[in-house]
């Protein structure tokens, strides 16, 4: 029996109310079994640097991967490729059957919140990772699930707010990368986003979801919601989404089945929806009578290996004067690390992206392991991130205990941090939502400083916090009035009090929560945290200490970063500013050691106005669990930092062309069109960015030779003329003739890399993009070819240009 003919026998045995629900989520992150007909429950899973799992806790640890901005800085799909199998077989060890992931929204503005989890500004750049990225993930016998549908580009009023977007804009930009991957990776799953796009919310969005994804582009796989966006029954099954996530409360199951005997809808459209559930079973292997997609797996990837290199790889050298980098112990053996994030360093995002590595290498780990004897290594926090505590981590060692009513311990399981997050059927062992009536965090902190520890909570309802015997807070915490759904359902950091604590001397801590039943929550939850702060020093001793240390080094390397109240799932930016006092702490230990090197811990551009009074700068994104392994790789030049800039990164942010994410009257209008990222740069005119889209620099230099082009292809010749072996990033950008002033200036249109051992030439056949001279033709409502000539450009980056030849285009 073929795939195809046993979703059809399972199709036909199945009756109306069982159609219905095998479309509705039955918990938080799984369908519905049918033993029956031999279909298994399919488990989805949040990513996408790597897979939770049905359980968002620190106890069920993930493979870490670098943040997506880093992927993309790579540029190399075959890379995002071997990261996409990493995960299917991470996937498939949790028994997971669904990634929701990778997120191809676009780079609009530098003030998304959650632009680490998204690609690039560039709709080709991001195609082409994400297409990599997909086709990994489903080598792996795992369905990949395309997100968010579509110009989900920002997150102020994401639930309600109606994009409004310009047909062109929508064409050449936004629906782009998702076209890109659909024809070349042949994803099983798309997500349909929150949000309206031009007065319609995407998962009714008939248009996008129906005449564009499925019939113009040929899409045979699962349109899913995104968590709780889906409002309408008849609206959203009419409109193309087949599953309504979570369950069991959602806009299907029972009531699509009423819809369907009122006369609402046709039958015949939820047979195609489960139809298209049915094969999503039969690919992954949860339908029986169906052959998988992929009978075998491929081989298995080493975790470690692999998050290290793609974290190398995509660190991005902006700057490096007097060639500083790559460090040499034996010239500099003094060596001072200062900034808090070089000793707990920011690996991943925040939101619904996070997962909990097994470890986590921090540059001051990394740097420690790799330096060798005769190095002294100094460190020195000089400046606090943020004045809000944290979530339990180091120091602590703590425990969940679960009680019912009476005080009965229901269970007793270690916590790897102060976090729970328990949702829906999440719960330890021996646990149920009906009987748990509280749960205690409880434990030891053991300081590895002296002074006035802060401590706080973080979650809704009664909470009780004891620290060394006395009761710093015992109240009930309600929920905010504003704000993100997801920070009303797990409430905003607090701090409660301080405790006087001596370094090395253990004492008791304890959160004790009663859990409460709220039977209109769509899915019931434990959700709190033990927060800690460490002691508090004077913000100009720290520096004062840093700069000392900096000036008795003969290099000093400061990491800064963000912090998840900055960049994370559920907000925007309101400014690109380092929080805290780091920009101030850059300034100092400049001023101190002429050989500063600066790393930026950042998923996104940050403001950095010390830049040019540095020797380096080195942007490493959120690098992954082994982000302190692969930095100090690249400081001390066991590897090359190998990544470009996968958008541009201003100088400040009043020179952004686009910068609005904040809807008005509900509506956000994408005015500026087709002009997004360099696109925009190009046509403002105005300040240059600190920093250009594809710029990066290695540990060795490139001739370029030459440049062949036809209209599908180009190969490019480069020399490494450096005295070391290297990876060159080979870009090709369009320039149209001048007069066409509704299009770019110039965008990209190819990339490929080239490897070349120290004097030796090699030679790069790079495809060029599909529609390269094409434009949306907004009154016609289709592509048009526009007569050239065309110039082909060859560079290290958009800004600089090696190459050039002419295409003429009749």
């Amino acid at each position: 029996m073929t795939a195809d003919e046993a979703v059809e026998a399972a199709l036909g045995a199945l009756d109306l109310e069982t159609k219905a629900r095998l479309l509705a989520g039955q918990d938080m992150w799984t369908l519905p079994a049918v033993p029956a007909i031999g279909l298994a429950s399919l488990v989805m899973s949040d990513g996408p640097v790597g897979v939770r799992g049905v359980r968002w806790s620190a106890d069920d640890p993930s493979v870490t991967l670098p943040s997506p901005t880093a992927l993309a800085a790579c540029w190399d799909p075959g890379l995002a490729r071997r990261a996409g199998r990493l995960l299917a077989q991470e996937a498939r060890r949790k028994g997971v059957h669904v990634l929701l992931a990778p997120t191809v929204n676009l780079h609009r503005s530098p003030l998304g919140g959650r632009h680490f989890e998204a690609y690039s500004e560039d709709p080709y750049l991001t195609g082409e990772i994400g297409a990599g990225y997909v086709r990994g993930v489903q080598d792996g016998g795992v369905a990949a699930t395309v997100k968010h549908f579509v110009a989900n580009d920002a997150e102020t009023d994401r639930f309600t707010v109606d994009n409004t977007v310009p047909p062109r804009a929508l064409r050449e930009l936004y629906l782009a990368p998702f076209e890109a991957i659909v024809e070349r990776a042949r994803p099983w799953a798309v997500m349909a986003a929150y949000n309206q796009v031009n007065g319609v919310t995407m998962t009714e969005h008939r248009h996008l979801q129906n005449e564009v994804l499925r019939e113009e582009w040929g899409f045979d796989g699962v349109v899913v919601s995104d968590w709780f966006a889906a409002r309408s029954t008849a609206g959203a099954l009419l409109g193309g989404l087949d599953v309504a996530m979570p369950g069991p409360h959602t806009v299907y199951g029972e009531a699509l089945a009423a819809a369907v005997r009122a006369g609402d809808v046709d039958e015949e459209r939820v047979d195609r929806a489960v139809r298209r559930v049915l094969r999503l079973a039969a690919r992954v292997g949860a339908l029986d009578g169906a052959a998988p997609a992929v009978p075998k797996p491929p081989e298995p990837l080493d975790g470690e290996a692999l998050a290290r290199e793609i974290a190398h790889r995509s660190f991005v050298l902006v700057r490096n004067t007097g060639d500083v980098l790559p460090l040499d112990p034996a010239r500099t053996p003094r060596i001072a690390l200062v900034g808090a994030a070089a000793r707990a360093a920011r690996v991943l995002g925040g939101g619904s992206a996070q997962v909990f590595p097994a470890r986590t290498v921090s540059p001051l780990d990394g740097l420690t392991a790799a330096l060798p004897e005769g190095t002294t290594l100094t460190y020195a926090p000089g400046a606090d991130l943020s004045d809000e505590p944290e979530p339990a981590g180091p120091g602590f060692t703590l425990r969940a205990v679960c009680r019912d009513a009476s005080g009965t311990v229901l269970a007793d399981t270690p916590l790897p941090s102060g976090q729970i997050q328990w949702v829906g059927t999440d719960l330890p062992a021996g646990v149920t939502h009906e009987a748990l009536h509280s749960v205690e965090v409880t434990g030891t902190f053991t300081p590895r400083e002296s002074g006035d520890h802060g401590f706080g909570t973080r979650g809704l309802g009664p909470l009780t916090l004891t620290v060394a015997g006395r009761v710093l807070y015992d109240g009930v915490q309600e929920a905010g009035a504003e704000g993100d759904p997801f920070e009303a359902f797990a409430g905003a950091p607090a701090e409660r009090g301080t405790a006087h604590l001596t370094a090395g001397r253990p004492v008791e801590v304890s959160l004790r929560h009663t859990v409460g039943h709220d039977r209109s929550a769509p899915l019931p939850a434990v959700v709190l945290s033990l927060l800690h702060r460490p002691p508090r020093r004077d913000p100009d001793a720290l520096i004062a200490e840093a700069a000392e240390a900096a000036r008795a080094a003969d290099t000093a390397i400061v990491v800064v970063a963000t912090t998840e109240r900055v960049e994370s799932e559920g907000f925007d930016r309101s400014d690109l500013r380092l929080p805290g006092r780091q920009d101030d702490l850059v300034r100092a230990v400049a001023a101190a050691n002429p050989r500063t090197v600066v790393v930026v811990n950042a998923g996104a551009p940050v403001e950095m106005p010390w830049r040019d009074d540095v020797a380096a700068v080195l942007l490493t994104w959120f690098p992954g669990q082994e982000g302190g392994a692969a930095l100090a790789d690249v400081l001390l030049g066991a590897e090359e930092p190998g990544g470009r800039l996968p958008t541009t990164w201003p100088a400040a942010l009043a020179d952004a062309p686009v910068t609005a994410v904040t809807p008005v009257d509900g509506e956000l209008r994408y005015d500026e069109g087709p002009f997004i990222g360099y696109r925009a740069w190009d046509r403002a005119g105005g300040p240059a960015p600190a920093y250009p889209f594809g710029h990066g620099l290695g540990y060795t230099t490139w001739e370029y030779e030459s440049l062949a082009v036809t209209p599908t292809t180009a190969r490019v010749r480069v020399r490494n003329t450096g005295t070391r072996p290297g990876r060159e990033v080979v870009q090709l950008y369009v320039a149209p003739r001048a007069d066409l002033v509704d299009r770019p200036a110039r965008w990209l249109v190819g990339f490929g890399g080239a490897q070349a051992a120290p004097g030796a030439s090699a030679e790069v056949e790079i495809r060029l993009a599909p529609r390269l001279f094409d434009l949306w033709d907004e009154d016609a409502g289709t592509w048009t070819t526009v007569p050239g000539p065309y110039e082909i450009r060859a560079g290290r980056s958009l800004a600089d240009i090696r190459l050039a030849v002419t295409l003429e285009l009749d």
